[in-house]
């Protein structure tokens, strides 16, 4: 993925981490287009797990499924306490949350006016 040049990529990538979240039980899954809100990334993904435990196993299995696609985070923190994991693929930033830390900091409040991205069926609607 190389920035603003590759919107129909970073859409499939979001995906993609939706769909490894949804398969280790994550809840709570959303798609955020950002691209017109701020400049550093194009989608948030954020999920929740219910323990830190699933939180870990989410986080390795949109890793895993994100490597099938070629990109792997330039950047990751909050690993070693899985209450809050940022992945960070450039174009896409993954949050995986335990459930207090997602009310607490409820990000999708925060980016209200982004719009949401349809993930479940397996492929994005093309939205441009």
């Amino acid at each position: 993925m190389t920035g603003r040049d590759a919107p129909a990529q970073s859409r499939d990538v979001a995906v993609a981490a939706a769909l490894a979240a949804a398969e280790k039980q994550g809840t709570r899954i959303v798609v955020l287009d950002v691209r017109d809100l701020i400049v550093i990334t194009d989608y948030f993904v954020i999920a929740s797990g219910s323990t830190e435990r699933q939180v870990r196993s989410i986080v390795e299995d949109v890793e895993k499924e994100l490597r099938g696609h070629g990109v792997k985070p330039v950047r990751r923190e909050g690993q070693q306490e899985g209450r809050w994991v940022l992945l960070d693929y450039v174009d896409v930033v993954v949050h995986v949350f335990a459930e207090e830390e997602r009310d607490y900091y409820e990000l999708e409040r925060l980016w209200r006016d982004a719009p949401l991205v349809p993930w479940e069926n397996g492929r994005a609607a093309s939205s441009g």
